[in-house]
């Protein structure tokens, strides 16, 4: 949607309501195109693809892969690119970068700890959502034991307010006795560990490069590339949340899974077959 159309509503209301009566999210309000040209834009595409299957590539693995592919590109252009999309290789490596001063790393609170309940751990990730001409971030919460998503969030930055929306949400369902995260900026900030810990709720991060620590959100974002993304070519951000909404209510109540006996993951969660209100919907 067009902020003209938005502009267009009746004088006097809100922009945060206007956006709730068109579930919306806020920050698709302010989406103006970006200004990547179509060439890094198909280029951002094929690393997307290959990342999912070779996520231990880096910039000179990835590098020499595009060249192979027969792109002319060299590596300052997909380490720019790579970080545009938040990716990351997952092999160990030294820690180059300090996070901020008010930010606290979290120990690894899962480590031989079986989940095998309900709320016993939940998991949060980020991802790359490609557009037609443009992209977008995806942000899920998920339960680890039932792969139930209970809440999910886009936004055109990385910022962490689509962060803390997803995470607001999903407490209005319920509360994990730990919550998992990476060691990104959204996750270590101060604002988002404090409404974990004035919850009650114990914050564990994965080590740097260990990806085996939060192996469930990957196997999610493999399910949500191959089974929805690839197979749509979103023109905009609003048909981006409408399709990601339609898939993770599909993921959630319709689509077995073999670690869970062929049920769903709501079946699990639950422990019902009955019909209830998609995550994307809960009210805040």
């Amino acid at each position: 949607m067009k902020r003209t159309e938005v502009e267009s509503r009746p004088a006097g209301m809100s922009i945060v309501r206007q956006c709730e009566l068109l579930e919306l999210a806020r920050s698709s309000f302010y989406y103006e195109p970006l200004g990547e040209d179509e060439y890094s834009l198909r280029l951002m595409r094929l690393i997307d693809e290959q990342f999912l299957r070779t996520p231990f590539y880096g910039v000179r693995r990835m590098t020499a892969w595009l060249q192979r592919q027969g792109q002319a590109v060299n590596r300052k252009r997909v380490r720019r690119l790579m970080r545009l999309m938040g990716l990351m290789a997952i092999y160990p490596k030294p820690r180059l970068s300090a996070n901020g001063k008010d930010h606290k790393i979290y120990p690894y609170l899962l480590k031989g700890v079986t989940v095998d309940r309900p709320d016993l751990a939940w998991s949060t990730d980020i991802t790359y959502v490609r557009l037609a001409h443009g992209f977008v971030y995806l942000v899920a919460i998920m339960d680890w034991h039932s792969r139930y998503v209970l809440s999910w969030e886009v936004s055109t930055t990385l910022d962490r307010g689509f962060c803390l929306e997803a995470l607001r949400r999903a407490l209005c369902i319920s509360k994990p006795e730990i919550f998992n995260t990476d060691q990104g900026v959204q996750f270590t900030s101060a604002e988002f560990t404090k409404i974990l810990e004035d919850a009650g709720i114990k914050v564990s991060m994965d080590g740097r490069g260990r990806v085996f620590d939060n192996i469930f959100s990957e196997r999610l974002w493999r399910s949500v590339k191959y089974e929805e993304v690839y197979l749509h070519d979103y023109q905009t951000v609003p048909e981006a949340r409408a399709g990601l909404g339609a898939y993770f209510q599909f993921y959630n109540t319709e689509r077995p899974h073999e670690a869970l006996g062929y049920r769903t993951p709501q079946e699990i969660y639950f422990g019902t077959a009955a019909t209830l209100t998609p995550a994307s919907e809960a009210v805040v």
